[in-house]
């Protein structure tokens, strides 16, 4: 099975959204063919606002995502 996602487990509540960090390092140490978003998971958007705005940004966008989902 393939493992959950980054933004699964933190969806989920299973881990802190520091630990995206270890999942982006983990990342760039690994032949993994896919790309950061489709590693960790993210939405087009959701990487848009990482990019362009900043860590909080992102993990204020999944917050919501997370509130929604309850």
């Amino acid at each position: 099975a393939d493992e959950m996602t980054f933004r699964e487990r933190y969806l989920a509540g299973e881990i802190p959204f520091e630990k995206i960090d270890d999942y982006v390092e983990e990342w760039n140490n690994s032949e993994d063919m896919r790309t950061l978003r489709e590693y960790l998971g993210l939405t087009a958007e959701e990487e848009d606002v990482w990019i362009d705005d900043s860590d909080e940004a992102l993990m204020e966008l999944l917050e919501k995502e997370r509130r929604a989902r309850q």
